[in-house]
């Protein structure tokens, strides 16, 4: 099918997946087209849209023109896998909808394992205070398809997941960001290589006119680029390059090696753009995060203290575990199978972690011999055994909430346990002087 001849009218539509992009994706096509909804769960659909349905029987009766998958949709565990193996070409996705109704916006699209939210929000922030109409949308915001008001110079900075990109056919993006790569959702793609595969498809899809960021010393990234016959320019990020702006940074929240990267990537992307570089600097300065994602709750002589909450694996914490001195190191939850601590010997003394939580004693043999540790099995027993601890220290103290896991052993979701950890330190500084 060529992209130029796909126009959404008089088309009969599946939406399969009716969550949030789901309900985004009808309301854009309902007017035009025929759409039809299905959904695993068909007890949650609200009652207003209970007519377009359609019973998991009559599926094969009807010859849909696209369907629509929603990314939180696995296609080999769902209830219509079959049909959906034998209806692959119909399949595309929000982005891909997006793309072909708005073929002249301009996209910035950021990916990679860790660091697309707070990137993109800081990315928006830029791109606002530099009068630019700027819309934040993807797995960040709301879902794209919601955008109303589009202009021709209007930019929108797109959160893209390795579940968006999947089975994505038709998005391009004018600037494409990869921030990095680590074993992520295996469970989903089945290998590093599919889920790299995925990434990789936003590099792809782009024309000689676009650009693409990478970190210069990803190298599997650049075989990638090496392997495959790449159209668009593609700019090296080394953050060691940007000494001259990272003097003028006073934002602890960019004391750690990973936000340093990050922010590095913010300063390329705004010279390509031509953005003004003082504004760029003052916007980062006053940039205090998002919640639960390094965010700092808590900050004196003697102590910070770090609530990360949306960690889920090894590789978002090791940055911050190697940034800081005198760590007390608080992680647990569910585990990602094959997940691997890989950290510098030399920052293993600064460190004292303290588990908790179903796959404790995994978490806790995945631990150097150097790092000593203290089992719990709660998040408030934790607390209470560190409370007792930190007492007695006098010196500069870092407390990092950096789970390393999944919540769903004791909280509905990320967002909950970093709210329960606030809470809990709330309380203990007003019982300890500080």
């Amino acid at each position: 099918m060529n992209e130029k001849k796909i126009y959404f009218k008089n088309k009969k539509i599946l939406i399969y997946g009716f969550g949030k992009s789901g309900i985004a994706c009808f309301n854009f096509l309902k007017k035009k087209n025929i759409c039809t909804i299905f959904d695993d769960n068909q007890k949650n659909i609200p009652a207003k849209f209970k007519k377009k349905l359609i019973n998991i029987h009559k599926l094969s009766s009807v010859k849909f023109d696209f369907i629509v998958l929603s990314p939180g949709i696995d296609m080999k565990k769902c209830k219509i896998s079959i049909f959906l193996k034998k209806n692959r070409s119909k399949i595309i996705t929000e982005l891909d909808i997006f793309t072909i109704s708005y073929p002249n916006i301009n996209k910035i699209t950021i990916t990679g394992t860790n660091g697309k939210s707070t990137t993109s929000k800081l990315l928006y922030e830029v791109l606002k205070k530099n009068k630019k109409d700027v819309r934040l949308t993807g797995n960040i915001g709301y879902p794209i398809l919601m955008e109303k008001k589009i202009r021709y110079n209007t930019i929108f900075v797109i959160e893209a997941s390795s579940y968006q990109l999947d089975y994505s056919k038709y998005f391009r993006s004018n600037y494409s960001i990869i921030l990095n790569l680590n074993p992520d959702h295996l469970e989903r793609h089945g290998s590093f290589k599919n889920y790299a595969t995925a990434k990789f498809k936003i590099v792809k899809s782009q024309s000689n006119k676009d650009f693409t960021f990478i970190e210069n010393e990803n190298h599997f990234l650049n075989g990638l680029i090496k392997k495959n016959k790449i159209k668009s320019k593609i700019i090296k990020i080394d953050y060691l390059k940007n000494k001259k702006y990272f003097r003028q940074i006073s934002n602890i929240y960019f004391n750690n090696s990973s936000n340093k990267k990050n922010l590095s990537f913010i300063f390329s992307i705004a010279k390509v753009l031509r953005l003004n570089m003082k504004t760029v600097i003052n916007t980062a300065n006053q940039f205090k995060g998002l919640d639960y994602r390094q965010q700092i709750i808590y900050k004196s002589k003697k102590l910070l203290i770090i609530n990360d909450s949306k960690s889920t694996s090894f590789s978002s914490t090791v940055p911050l575990l190697e940034s800081y001195q005198n760590i007390y190191w608080i992680l647990g939850g569910l585990a990602k199978k094959g997940d691997k601590l890989i950290i510098k010997k030399k920052y293993n003394s600064n460190i004292r972690a303290y588990v908790y939580g179903k796959d404790r004693n995994f978490l806790i043999d995945s631990l150097p011999n150097q790092i000593s540790y203290k089992s719990s099995t709660t998040l408030k027993e934790v607390m209470k055994n560190l409370n007792n601890n930190i007492k007695n220290d006098n010196t500069e103290k870092v407390i990092l909430f950096s789970p390393c896991a999944a919540s769903f052993d004791q909280f509905k979701n990320f967002e909950e346990r970093g709210k329960f950890f606030n809470e809990i330190v709330r309380d203990m500084l007003k019982k300890i002087r500080i």
